[in-house]
């Protein structure tokens, strides 16, 4: 009678997969990743809902910090939802972003630490955001306020940020618009799907009138593809299109779906603390790794 047994070769699907993120894992262990000689501020932006525009921030934000950089998340989107992820407090009555933007308060006294990471923080949202857009109609310098409050915070702390995420609402109204002037790179995610590029012509068009008009240092810098599915052809026929009209911008890393990934933030965290070895963890941390190697060649 034959005995059945676990192969331990790679000559099946499974051990093949389990050879390759063995593979992977060992080479980002054995990777130190280099610092940018000066803060590298990212808004994270797409004004198609769903793609994913958190959980990129929050992931990649905890990759880095995890490889030894100091980052700060600032959550501009009212649903809060980076602020969850990342595990800080965000009730009605917490300091946040809302308070930096409206009533002049220093970014220093809304900032929190994660739990995540000791050199991760992030600047909170609260429901009190929502109504911000039309407060800030009325405000001088109202599509600056984000910038002179974020910049005056990066000069006071003696510990240099290497790097600021700013996660915005899917929409371009005047926080949206804030995020861009307060940022030299913008990062895209884009979901591996149908309609992919809908609708990125216009946030192209929106980011040049930006440049134009308010912020001359802003560039879109990293396109990442999200939700991958390997096994489809659509999948492959979208990351191939995108790379094929943007062959600088996109990174070779491509974020697979993943449950582990869903999860997370469910748990207060990011998939790179909550499932560190988990395909979707992986995926996130070689991707911020080419951004911190893409950074070190400027």
């Amino acid at each position: 009678m034959a005995q059945s047994a676990i192969s331990t070769d790679d000559s099946t699907p499974l051990a093949r997969e389990i050879a390759e993120l063995t593979r992977r894992r060992r080479a980002l262990a054995a990777e130190a990743l280099p610092l940018p000689p000066s803060t590298r501020v990212f808004t994270v932006a797409n004004q198609k809902g769903g793609v994913g525009k958190t959980t990129t921030t929050v992931n990649l934000a905890a990759a880095l910090a995890r490889s030894g950089a100091k980052v700060l998340v600032i959550d501009l989107d009212p649903q809060g939802n980076a602020s969850t992820a990342l595990g800080v407090e965000h009730r009605a009555d917490t300091p946040s972003v809302y308070d930096v933007m409206i009533n002049d308060v220093p970014m220093a006294d809304v900032v929190q630490a994660s739990p995540e990471f000791e050199t991760l923080f992030c600047v909170p949202a609260t429901i009190h955001l929502a109504g911000a857009e039309i407060e800030l109609v009325s405000l001088v310098a109202r599509e600056q306020r984000l910038h002179t409050a974020l910049h005056a915070f990066l000069e006071s702390t003696e510990e240099q940020f290497h790097y600021v995420f700013i996660d915005c609402p899917p929409s371009l109204g005047l926080l949206t618009i804030n995020a861009f002037v307060a940022a030299t790179e913008v990062l895209i995610p884009i979901q591996c799907e149908y309609y992919a590029l809908e609708g990125l012509s216009q946030l192209l068009s929106n980011i040049r009138l930006i440049e134009r008009h308010l912020n001359p240092s802003l560039a879109v810098s990293t396109i990442l593809m999200t939700m991958y599915d390997s096994r489809t052809n659509l999948a492959n026929q979208v990351v191939e299109d995108v790379r094929e009209h943007f062959p600088k911008e996109v990174l070779d890393s491509l974020i697979p779906r993943s449950v582990r990934i869903s999860e997370a933030p469910s748990y207060g965290q990011s998939v790179i603390s909550y499932d560190t070895n988990s395909p979707g963890a992986l995926s996130y941390q070689e991707a911020a790794a080419e951004i911190a190697h893409r950074g070190a060649q400027r």
